[in-house]
């Protein structure tokens, strides 16, 4: 996998550059976007081999920014990072096209490794405990987000729930499982 040009889109510019910087000095080429335009643009200009997109990009989705890069470059290897990891995103980025999805932080390896699978691994450990009621209810607001397509006041009306609540929620780590 050396030697691949990736398109790298966060809009956090510390982790972006740090990021970049671990991945040049294993031998990558990385272009740099703070914004689904931005991407789409790069993309537009040249052929990359991967991209690692970061799930919230200020007012936009990283999960909005998979088909139309896989239309613009169909064989692109897409992973999603996110600091606000669930199970409903997993899920949609990984149907929307993405080969791979992990929750912030990934270390590069982790994500040179993610970007390199070609299926999944069946071996892969699960837990024999259940989610805590919290997890759950996160799980279940990513959910309804995802299905609403990042709207929250749409999200907030299914939920049943004042929209500040919801951005309240929104706002705070998710919880263990």
């Amino acid at each position: 996998m050396n030697g691949w040009r990736m398109l790298l889109v966060d809009d956090d510019p510390v982790f972006a550059q740090a990021l970049a910087r671990a991945l040049r000095r294993r031998g990558h080429r990385v272009d740099l976007a703070r914004d689904a335009e931005t991407a789409l643009a790069l993309a537009a200009l040249a052929d990359f081999d991967a991209a690692v997109l970061d799930l919230r990009l200020a007012a936009d989705s990283g999960l909005r920014l998979i088909a139309p890069l896989k239309v613009a470059q169909p064989e692109l290897r897409i992973l999603l990072l996110t600091g606000y990891a669930s199970i409903a995103t997993a899920v949609e980025a990984i149907k929307l096209g993405a080969v791979h999805y992990l929750a912030k932080p990934a270390g590069v390896e982790e994500i040179l490794a993610a970007l390199g699978r070609e299926s999944g691994d069946a071996e892969v450990m699960t837990s024999v405990e259940p989610m805590s009621v919290d997890r759950l209810e996160w799980e279940h607001i990513q959910k309804v987000l995802a299905e609403n397509e990042g709207n929250l006041s749409a999200t907030a009306r299914a939920l049943k729930m004042h929209r500040r609540t919801l951005q309240r929620k929104l706002g705070k780590r998710p919880v263990k499982a």
